[in-house]
């Protein structure tokens, strides 16, 4: 475990007084990229004199919650370039919840407690139970079932939520306000559709109310952090002289968007980094069609030629002309960008992704496809149906995800597909002739390809020109090809 007093001497302390914090806000979902980014912004004011900390809970996985127990709450983050590295401890965290081993009751207690002002996510995209062509809740989805039948014992993000606006309603307690920091265009909207569509089947002056108190900024969060690995949790036990089963790596860059609309106070974020706007969308747009579009792009094009890192991909010349060429041709036409040189950015976005000391996996980029493939390349495809205008990075992109999710690789090797809608996908592939059947099953998702796309006969022409050519060429020799002209 991680034993502060022995670190070596280049690695940062907090030089705050930890006693002085007050759990101001719970945050759901301790994963890697909220141990990078958002506890690490809070963690500097902490050393510029904010009190402001976090309670940090995992609704399933109870291991790292545990971990971060037995050794004080600290943990290591280490910003990772070509040549060079820096490691702090992250101190700002002043509670830990496992919501299966401390009961699900003790959560709520938590986001009830006086001084909490804002409840923030980092849950993914799938755990928002919602539609993600629509942004709707799903109210078909299990665990939005349960949690009609048990308001108090909740087993969706929405439903944990919602049981804990009632009980601080209840208690005469000051509104929280609800921050997502998940990978979705307008994920504050979602979440207060998700939410107030949930307290709607409870009752309308509950919805009400919450539309009327509770607030649900928007943000855009920026920055590329690995799962670690054996061999990085190696290295970092080597370099620290003990281990850190909570560590985090990640790149230098950081970027933090929020829409300034809180109800009861905030941090002073715009102190460490971040960026408070009036409007987040076109923040937003921007990275998840430049860069979260051509990382997806990347993943299943570059997983399928055996490519097992970004950088890796950026080390074939044509896979990177291809991710400038999605980002610049296909998708900045779409943004609504002021006073952005979009340019500068995706030659920005080229250059983090050719960092090699950043192990980010294409197989981990590919999960949830489902989930990602509408705000990151099918919004952006539907403006260019509307516009008349090319985009075959983009259908190639959808292409490489249908080719990905049929589950074996050009080696005849089963691929490890994590989605939500995993057993729905197998049915599609198990179900379907291989080639253009395959094609128009896969767009018979209404969930993720919405009721118009599979009525374009453009559209699905040309993802089945490039599907099949996948399966006849590989991956590679299809990138290659489009990248040439």
């Amino acid at each position: 475990m991680l034993e502060i007093g022995s670190l070596p001497a280049d690695v940062q302390r907090p030089g705050y007084d930890r006693s002085r914090l007050k759990t101001r806000m719970v945050h759901i979902g301790f994963g890697a990229f909220h141990r990078a980014h958002q506890a690490l912004a809070t963690d500097k004011l902490a050393e510029q004199g904010s009190d402001w900390g976090y309670c940090e809970v995992n609704l399933n996985s109870g291991a790292l919650i545990q971990a971060l127990r037995q050794q004080d709450l600290l943990y290591t983050l280490t910003e990772m370039a070509d040549d060079s590295l820096h490691t702090r401890v992250i101190g700002v965290v002043t509670g830990a919840l496992h919501g299966k081993g401390d009961g699900i009751d003790a959560v709520i207690e938590a986001m009830c407690q006086p001084d909490v002002a804002i409840v923030s996510m980092t849950v993914t995209e799938k755990g928002y139970c919602h539609l993600p062509a629509s942004g709707n809740l799903n109210p078909d989805h299990p665990d939005i079932v349960h949690d009609l039948a048990h308001p108090q014992e909740p087993h969706s993000l929405p439903g944990l939520i919602l049981a804990a606006i009632i009980r601080r309603r209840a208690g005469n307690l000051p509104p929280f306000s609800v921050m997502s920091c998940d990978n979705m265009p307008e994920n504050g909207h979602v979440t207060r559709n998700v939410i107030v569509q949930l307290a709607e089947r409870h009752s309308s002056e509950l919805a009400d109310w919450i539309k009327n108190h509770i607030t649900f900024p928007s943000t855009m969060v920026d920055r590329i952090v690995p799962a670690m690995t054996d061999a990085a949790f190696a290295s970092l036990t080597a370099r620290l002289g003990c281990e850190d089963p909570v560590a985090v790596e990640a790149e230098p860059f950081f970027q933090w968007v929020i829409e300034d609309n809180f109800v009861s106070g905030r941090p002073a974020w715009e102190n460490a980094g971040a960026e408070l706007v009036s409007d987040v969308l076109p923040f937003e747009e921007m990275k998840l069609r430049m860069l979260n579009g051509s990382h997806s792009f990347l993943a299943y094009l570059g997983y399928l030629a055996g490519y097992e890192h970004i950088s890796d991909c950026m080390a074939d010349a044509h896979y990177r002309h291809a991710a400038r060429a999605l980002m610049m041709q296909d998708q900045a036409p779409t943004l609504r960008t002021n006073g952005v040189d979009l340019a500068a950015y995706a030659d920005s976005l080229i250059t983090r992704y050719e960092n090699r000391a950043i192990k980010h996996r294409t197989w981990q980029i590919a999960t949830d496809g489902t989930q990602k493939l509408p705000q990151r390349m099918l919004d952006s495809v539907r403006w260019h149906l509307r516009n008349g205008s090319d985009c075959d990075f983009l259908l190639l992109g959808v292409a490489g995800w249908m080719r990905y999710v049929s589950g074996v690789d050009e080696h005849g090797q089963a691929i490890e597909i994590r989605d939500p809608l995993k057993e729905e996908l197998a049915r599609i592939v198990a179900t379907s002739e291989e080639g253009a059947p395959r094609v128009r099953a896969l767009l018979g998702l209404k969930a993720v390809f919405g009721d118009d796309l599979l009525q374009h006969p453009g559209f699905v022409s040309r993802v089945t020109e490039l599907y099949q050519q996948l399966c006849a060429e590989g991956a590679r020799a299809t990138v290659h090809a489009l990248s040439q002209g």
